[in-house]
């Protein structure tokens, strides 16, 4: 099975304006995901999907693949949807969003390994850590024996019922990293259902297909990358940080077009 990697940009988010256009290391953000994706060689090929002309311009001049999507997804999953329309169903879909230019080469290759066992969607978690539990903004999953998701959720899963048991516990907590990887069929399947109440109240969308039966392989893995840039704060302590990443990365920047 080939897999096909593709990045959602979507130009109009609300607390980053022009998001994929920001500049990171002085390159559109859009370009560093892309740059970063290639680099790490998890997929055959590599698609933007981006909802604005300016977007697939700049994605076309840094040498990338590129298309246009319709501009009113409610998802990056939607938008990634409809650009693999029609894909064949030996493909296994690669969704990296578009704000994550430090996403690991093991979150994605794990995602993908889920997929290629038998799963209809792939995706990766890290251990979470006592500190993270009660953070509504650190996503946790809980996981079968063999690595199927039980559950997603932003409280902290599974709860802690005696403070004795808290080790144990602890050792349990593992935090969901967001790359997914999918069958085609089964991304289709996704984007065709509704809303489903457990993900608008946990405002999660992965247990849209995780409620209707699809299986969710979780692989667990020990370097995520870091977190994804949403506000202008993320954007400068990334750019910060980009000199330094660069350069410790350098080695797999060598498949990057120039």
């Amino acid at each position: 099975m080939t897999v096909l990697a593709v990045i959602p940009a979507r130009l109009a988010a609300t607390r980053l304006p022009n998001k994929p256009l920001r500049l990171l290391g002085g390159v559109p953000l859009v370009v560093r995901v892309w740059e970063r994706v290639v680099a790490l060689g998890v997929a055959q090929r590599v698609l933007i999907a981006c909802d604005h002309a300016d977007v697939l311009a700049v994605a076309r001049a840094a040498g990338a693949e590129a298309v246009l999507t319709r501009a009113d997804h409610p998802s990056g999953t939607d938008r990634v949807a409809e650009a693999v329309q029609g894909m064949h169903a030996d493909t296994i879909v690669l969704n990296v969003q578009g704000d994550e230019p430090f996403v690991s080469r093991e979150a994605l290759e794990g995602a993908v390994a889920m997929v290629r066992a038998g799963s209809d969607i792939g995706t990766a978690c890290v251990p979470c850590g006592a500190a993270d539990a009660a953070n509504p903004n650190v996503v946790k999953v809980v996981r079968t024996d063999t690595g199927r998701a039980m559950y997603f959720s932003r409280a902290a899963i599974p709860a802690l019922r005696d403070v004795s048991d808290a080790p144990v516990r602890d050792a349990l907590l593992l935090r969901h990293v967001g790359v997914y990887a999918y069958t085609p069929a089964a991304l289709a399947q996704w984007v065709s259902w509704p809303v489903h109440p457990l993900e608008a109240s946990e405002r999660l969308e992965q247990l849209r297909p995780l409620a209707h039966g699809l299986s969710i392989g979780v692989a667990l893995v020990t370097h995520a990358g870091e977190t994804g840039i949403d506000t202008e704060a993320d954007l400068l302590a990334a750019n910060s940080r980009w000199t330094a990443f660069a350069a410790a990365d350098a080695p797999h920047l060598e498949g990057v077009p120039s």
